[in-house]
């Protein structure tokens, strides 16, 4: 081959493989682009009012918390207003009387402290698919702080039973646990923990820590948390942005799960005033 036939080949195949090249790229920004769109919204509450198809609240005394769970937002402990939802803990400065009961039947102590806990058991519950929440805290690092948003499943056993159904205990499946965001005011402020609950397959036997981490954030500030079935896995963000991820996990939890968003008071360190978890809005997402 002369050298001009050379050049002229080595050209023409630069030629071909930058096309080549530009047809890639492009069929991964279709792909991407078409992949994006398979998410479909299928629930999501903006929160312009408390809507009564959406959520209920759950009155139920667990984990030793301190407050009494409270109905229909008294004392202002659950409230709508200017487009948010604002959920708080309490402080009323006088102990009284508390009705909420644990699974077992017993009676929460008198308290002064009132808090908000909404669920969407029975009302908007779905199977794997993408749960996200846009919301900030009024302020954070307080001693016995305890804000959540997070999943359980909807078989649970714990108040309030209104399905047949709904006889498994925690966290065997069909009553799995996933954590969104949960915040330890007494362990850090602008902190916050995510992950699964592991299950070990019998009745109130949880393995709490060894698939969660703790994160970093600004948490005064708006920022979406959620959590995505992605394969076997379950994936965490913030903004958008993957954290953490449970590899495996996503097949442990099969069932149809609801949302919890609440807002307890752990320890009985003191508190003054209120606390508040602001919510902007909550969906979920499925592919298709």
């Amino acid at each position: 081959m002369n050298k001009k036939k050379h050049q002229f080949f080595l050209s023409f195949l630069w030629i071909v493989m930058l096309f080549l090249a530009c047809k890639t790229s492009e069929k991964k920004e279709v792909y991407a682009s078409k992949d994006a769109e398979t998410w479909r919204v299928d629930f999501l509450d903006d929160f312009d009012t408390f809507n009564a198809e959406n959520w209920q609240d759950q009155r139920i005394w667990v984990n030793n918390e301190t407050h009494c769970y409270v109905p229909d937002g008294e004392f202002g402990t659950r409230e709508v207003s200017k487009g948010s939802l604002k959920l708080k803990v309490v402080n009323t400065g006088k102990k009284s009387p508390c009705d909420n009961l644990d699974k077992n039947g017993k009676q929460h102590p008198e308290t002064q402290y009132v808090a908000g806990r909404i669920v969407s058991k029975n009302k908007k519950e779905f199977i794997k698919g993408k749960w996200t929440a846009r919301l900030k805290l009024a302020s954070n690092g307080e001693a016995s702080m305890f804000p959540a948003w997070w999943l359980l499943g909807a078989q649970n056993n714990e108040p309030p039973v209104q399905e047949a159904d709904e006889n498994i205990c925690w966290p065997i499946t069909g009553s799995g646990e996933i954590d969104i965001f949960e915040h330890h005011g007494d362990h850090q402020k602008n902190h916050f923990t995510v992950g699964a609950i592991k299950s070990l397959e019998a009745c109130d036997k949880g393995d709490w820590w060894s698939l969660r981490k703790g994160f970093d954030v600004t948490l005064n500030e708006y920022h979406t948390y959620s959590v995505e079935w992605e394969g076997s896995d379950l994936v965490y963000r913030v903004d958008d942005k993957e954290i953490y991820r449970n590899i495996g996990q996503g097949d442990k939890y099969p069932e149809k799960m609801f949302a919890i968003l609440n807002f307890a008071k752990i320890t009985d360190a003191p508190m003054k005033g209120e606390w508040v978890m602001e919510v902007d809005w909550v969906k979920h997402e499925f592919k298709i």
